[in-house]
Order: C-alpha cells, then sequence, then structure tokens
C-alpha cells in the first residue's frame, strides 16, 4: 500500500467513525465534508488535531481553507505537501 493510499484509508476510517457513525455509505473522495454537512466548524477542529498529531505536522491558521480540508482529496494533498516539505 502506498503512503497516499495509506493516509487516505486513515483519513477516511476517522471520518467515518468520527461523523458518520460508523456508515462510510457512499462517501467520495471529492465529497465536500461541508457542503454535505458531514463536518461542521468544530469537527475540522478535531480532525485537524488527528492530522496533526497522526503525522506529526503543524497544521497554522492559513492552512484551515477549504482547499486543504473539505474533502479526503484535499486532505490527503495537505498531508502530503506537509510531509513533503
Amino acid at each position: 500500500m502506498s503512503e497516499t493510499s495509506e493516509i487516505r484509508q486513515a483519513v477516511r476510517q476517522f471520518v467515518v467513525d468520527n461523523f458518520l457513525f460508523g456508515q462510510d455509505g457512499d462517501l467520495e473522495d471529492g465529497t465536500s465534508f461541508m457542503d454535505q454537512g458531514i463536518i461542521d466548524s468544530t469537527g475540522i477542529l478535531e480532525l485537524v488535531a488527528f492530522v496533526e498529531k497522526t503525522w506529526d505536522v503543524k497544521v497554522e491558521d492559513e492552512d484551515l481553507v477549504p482547499d486543504n480540508m473539505d474533502s479526503l482529496d484535499n486532505i490527503c494533498a495537505f498531508i502530503q505537501s506537509k510531509l513533503g516539505q
């Protein structure tokens, strides 16, 4: 399993366990968490804490934008960019 798919699977599992009550349903990689009501602003903070703890990266205030946090695709790309720095 590649690092990308490991990141995606870990984030997906976190979202399913914490916000979808274990129901993966039809969560697509590009599904907007905010538009679909999956994660609210408090949930984003939980997601940030998970990302920081799991990958030992620092999420700065300016990183808290939909382009980084609003879908599995966006979060995975964001984590990879942080790990690549």
